[in-house]
């Protein structure tokens, strides 16, 4: 049965789905469409962990090597009620695309490049 852990924030509580039990809930509540657990950490001190992967991924790409024109960082988060935010895995490895872009679309007022003819 799938149970929702609640995440305080600064703006209020956020309520999360999660598939299956897990350690590091502080309190239990039974309302009427399942458990309610309390995670043991705020929102945002458990998303602190993603945003320093997510530094440390584009400080890397900008050491000025590529030098791309854009970059794209995707990952998904999956949230934890003991270990906080953690990136979520697929197929046993660690998700995170990278996509990189040189010559970008035009901005306004800017002649496309012209790749083709």
């Amino acid at each position: 049965m799938d149970e929702l852990v609640r995440w305080q924030t600064d703006q209020g509580p956020v309520i999360v789905e999660v598939g299956a039990r897990e350690p590091g809930f502080q309190s239990v509540s039974r309302p009427e469409h399942g458990f309610i657990v309390d995670a043991a950490e705020r929102l945002e001190a458990a998303l602190e962990h993603v945003r320093g992967a997510a530094e440390a991924a584009l400080r890397t790409i900008r050491d000025g090597t590529l030098d791309p024109d854009m970059i794209e960082l995707e990952f998904g988060v999956k949230l934890n009620a003991s270990a906080g935010a953690v990136i979520a895995k697929t197929a046993g490895e660690c998700h995170l695309k990278v996509k990189l872009t040189w010559g970008g679309p035009a901005g306004p007022g800017q002649a496309p490049n012209e790749e083709e003819g």
